[in-house]
Formats: C-alpha cells, sequence, structure tokens
C-alpha cells in the first residue's frame, strides 16, 4: 500500500500576475491542470489515497475530490507565515500508514511513467546537471546514498519536487517533523531542511529522471516558453 502528500498551499508569487486569480497548481499546461499531471501518475501507479494540501485560494481545488474518489484535502491555515514544513505537518499522519510519496503540487509531468518504476529504497527523484547549480542538491556516498540535502552543487543530482519514503523511513520523517516544527526559526524552513538535519536517519537515495520528464515552471515567462514548445 502507498500513500502520497501534494503540497499546494503556496501563493506561487513568482508567476503573478497569473497567480492572482489561480493558485499555482491549477495553472494548465498542454489544456491541463499542473497538478493533475502529478495525480494522474500517482493514479497510474495505484496509489491508494492521495492528501492535497491546500491554503492559498484552497477552495478551487474542491473539484478534485470529484473527479479523483481517492483524493481528500487538508487545509495549511499557516501558509502565508511558514514555508512548506507546514505542509507536510498538517499532513503528517499520512506517514504513519505506509509507503509515502511527497511532492510539489506546481510540477508539469510530461511523463507520468516516472511514477510505475520499481522504488526499492526511499528516494528523491533527481536530474543530473552538469557544471555549478545553486538549486537544491544531493551529495552521495560512494554507496549512492544520500549524504546532504541543501542548495548549491557542483556536478551533481538536483531536486526535482518529488520524493518516496518507504514505510520506515516515513514513520521517521514523522517523528522528525515533529520534533522540529515549532523551534525557533521553524518558520522559514523548507520539510528538506527537516530530512536534511536527520540525513543519517534515513537510508535515501536518487532515483535519476531526465529533465524533460518533470518541470519546474516558476515564472509566467518560463510558462509561456514551455506552453509554446509543446504546440
Amino acid at each position: 500500500m502507498e500513500n502520497a502528500i501534494l503540497m499546494a498551499s503556496g501563493m506561487g508569487t513568482r508567476m503573478l500576475p497569473l497567480t492572482e486569480i489561480t493558485p499555482k497548481p491549477l495553472i494548465t499546461v498542454n489544456g491541463k491542470p499542473m497538478i493533475e499531471t502529478i495525480i494522474d501518475g500517482l493514479e497510474k501507479r495505484g496509489v491508494e489515497t492521495i492528501t492535497v494540501v491546500v491554503g492559498y485560494l484552497g477552495e478551487q481545488f474542491d473539484y478534485l475530490t470529484q473527479k479523483y474518489p481517492n483524493l481528500v484535502l487538508v487545509r495549511n491555515h499557516v501558509y502565508e507565515t511558514i514555508n512548506n514544513i507546514s505542509s507536510v505537518y498538517a499532513a503528517k499522519d499520512v506517514l504513519l500508514k505506509s509507503d509515502c510519496f511527497i511532492c510539489e503540487a506546481d510540477l508539469f509531468v510530461s511523463d507520468i511513467s516516472i511514477f510505475t518504476d520499481e522504488l526499492k529504497d526511499s528516494c528523491y527523484y533527481g536530474k543530473m546537471v552538469e557544471g555549478h547549480s545553486d538549486d537544491w542538491v544531493f551529495e552521495q556516498d560512494e554507496d549512492g546514498f544520500i549524504t546532504r540535502v541543501g542548495k548549491v552543487g557542483d556536478n551533481c543530482y538536483n531536486m526535482t519536487g518529488i520524493a518516496f519514503f518507504k514505510k520506515e523511513d516515513a514513520k521517521v520523517l514523522y517523528k522528525a517533523i515533529e520534533a522540529e516544527y515549532g523551534i525557533p526559526g521553524h518558520e522559514n524552513w523548507f520539510w528538506d531542511d527537516v530530512v536534511n538535519r536527520h540525513i543519517d536517519e534515513f537510508k535515501l537515495r536518487v532515483h535519476p529522471v531526465r529533465a524533460d520528464q518533470i518541470i519546474e515552471i516558476d515564472t509566467a515567462a518560463e510558462l509561456e516558453t514551455v506552453r509554446s514548445a509543446l504546440k
């Protein structure tokens, strides 16, 4: 059995003015809201329950519960003041149930077959970037296990916004989120910061994907570029 948490509560300010009236995960690419490209992949895999954490313009996601009967919405009431650690915290009980995907909801997944790959270990989906990167990256040991999750790296896998935790690691994450949430400074943390702070407690690998299989779109200009390329 597998479950999933999708983080959809953010305000998407980098994509203004489009996000003034539409939450970023519901912006369409190729005629489909970005969040649905993720949900369709999770459905194809057979994930039992998909929990979508909403906040900004949260009522616009209500239709998803009609379209996908195994989807539930959870409200993040502090999305304006606390980073996305608050979204995982809002859905933390899901982590105690089974293997669990944790996904950003504002990704365009152009190839949903990435969700049907066999995943023997807990992992972050990663794309290889040659040269220097200022983005979130993974450092690995000689056995392939992740030793650091953080910004800046060279010739390494970069974060794509999708992670998968086996049940035992999901329980470790639950305990870590519980322990870290509320301490001074947590308001600015991404949930991945908690993973990094407890990295020795996890058995995490990188699951490689191509850059064109998961596309992160941050700005209105990038959105137009992607839309034009898909015409």
